[in-house]
């Protein structure tokens, strides 16, 4: 040991590893071999593996695979792993080898090194003998996969929708009184109310958290015990059952074995069917930011039905200008995951015969999709949801200008006498309602009727 290093081997030789590391020769190497993105997976992976690791010790224990002596430090070490004690020792980029072996022997390493120090410290634990024990990179990174999705969705990304549901929702009904212009094709359509909007919008959010969950359900399917290539060769027929049960009970939250190992391993379908949903929520996200990006325009020669709340200056040379700042972060937000959807996308095709070989940049993808989205859900709902007020005198404006109104006009004096009504209201600047008096086409008591802007804002025909 000298220079700061210390020298380890492993089957294809010696290696030089930083004195003080945690991890020993196959991390090393893969350090070397991988100088990319610097880009590491982040806190929920590595809680997934250490978890992974601890429970399949104690079950390897508990099968009389393992000695006590080791089993005991192994699960302490692993333990430390999935709180978050060593996760500068998970040095490794995510472009690596597909399978994720270099990350599970990082794991396996960090775990066998730091259980010697718990333990007798003869270095009798051994990162494959022991601490990988009945378990394959093939099986160990697509269960971590799914794991840290799932307790992500779980934890994260549910809560924070709902959180942005209720915000919209809440919206929706203290603007329930507000009469405004609908639009189709960005021109004016026939009218709607502010909280109808919203109440859309809500919705929206509604069908995404059900989705989510639907995918959510699918990820608690786990490809451990499948080791290899899914026979579940050099494994115990009850080791993957009983390990994952001890996850479920450490999370709170249930997982099972797969039912069929080929599949799980070979594929990834249960992770892109994930990024499709949360692919649909992106789409939702985006949808929602620009409608609100696009009412609050203005002040003064834009839409401005809304107002929304000023979070910060919105130029370093316009003094007063305020920016739809937060809808512009979710758009962006959306943006990313839809690629991540197609990097998902990609990653899960590339399952070549009994093994996906793209799954570190597919986990990555996968996580980095639920955090953001849920990170900028619930900034979004205090950040600009709770503060938009409705501009109701701008909205009345606009709406008593809206040609489409004459829409309810049609079944008093039919389409094509309605549509020169809303064409000269248009081309005169004048409401609807002043050229249809104007013109004696119908009675006062029956344009009262017709022009009744609230009932056009629900079902049924005018006068019904």
């Amino acid at each position: 040991m000298s220079d700061g290093y210390r020298i380890e081997t492993d089957s294809l030789g010696e290696v030089r590893v930083p004195t003080d590391a945690l991890y020993g020769a196959q991390t090393q190497r893969a350090v070397e071999n991988f100088p990319i993105s610097g880009q590491r997976f982040g806190r929920g992976f590595i809680q997934a593996l250490g978890l992974l690791k601890k429970a399949a010790a104690l079950t390897n224990e508990e099968l009389g695979h393992l000695d006590a002596d080791i089993a005991g430090p192994v699960v302490e070490a692993a333990g430390e792993v999935a709180d978050g004690k060593w996760d500068q020792e998970f040095v490794l980029d995510i472009y690596q080898t597909g399978s994720g072996t270099s990350t599970n022997m990082n794991v396996n390493e960090v775990v066998a090194h730091r259980a010697n120090q718990l333990g007798d410290g003869d270095g009798s634990v051994h990162p494959n003998d022991h601490v990988n024990f009945g378990q394959s990179s093939n099986d160990v990174i697509p269960s971590a996969i799914h794991i840290a999705a799932r307790v992500a969705i779980e934890r994260e990304l549910i809560p924070a929708l709902t959180h942005l549901r209720d915000a919209l929702a809440e919206k929706a009904v203290a603007f329930d009184h507000v009469l405004k212009s609908g639009r189709t094709h960005l021109m004016d359509a026939t009218p709607v109310r502010l909280g109808q909007q919203f109440g859309g919008y809500a919705h929206q959010i509604t069908k995404g958290i059900e989705r989510v969950s639907r995918a959510s359900e699918e990820l608690a399917e786990l490809a451990l015990g499948g080791t290899a290539v899914g026979t579940g060769i050099n494994t115990h027929p009850e080791f993957a059952a009983r390990t994952i049960g001890r996850v479920s009970e450490e999370l709170d939250l249930d997982f099972r074995e797969a039912e069929n190992h080929f599949e799980a391993q070979a594929a990834k379908d249960a992770a892109v069917y994930a990024a499709g949903a949360l692919n649909t929520v992106a789409a939702s996200f985006f949808k929602i930011a620009d409608d609100v990006r696009w009412l609050a325009s203005g002040p003064t020669s834009g839409i401005s039905e809304i107002l929304i709340p000023a979070v910060q200056p919105g130029s370093s040379i316009m003094p007063g200008k305020v920016n739809p700042v937060m809808s512009e972060a979710m758009m962006m937000v959306a943006a990313r995951v839809m690629g991540n959807h197609t990097t998902v996308t990609i990653a899960g095709q590339r399952g070549n015969f009994e093994l996906n070989v793209m799954m570190p940049v597919l986990a990555q993808a996968l996580l980095e999709s639920i955090t953001l989205l849920a990170n900028v859900a619930r900034t979004f709902a205090d950040r600009c949801v709770s503060g938009i007020e409705a501009n109701e005198p701008r909205a009345r404006e606009l709406l008593e200008k809206n040609p489409s109104i004459a829409t309810a006009l049609n079944t008093y004096i039919g389409y094509d006498e309605a549509s020169r009504i809303a064409k000269a209201a248009a081309q005169e600047g004048r409401s609807v309602r002043d050229v249809v008096e104007e013109r004696g086409l119908l009675k006062p008591e029956e344009v009262d009727e017709a022009l009744d802007v609230r009932a056009m804002t629900e079902p049924g025909l005018p006068g019904s």
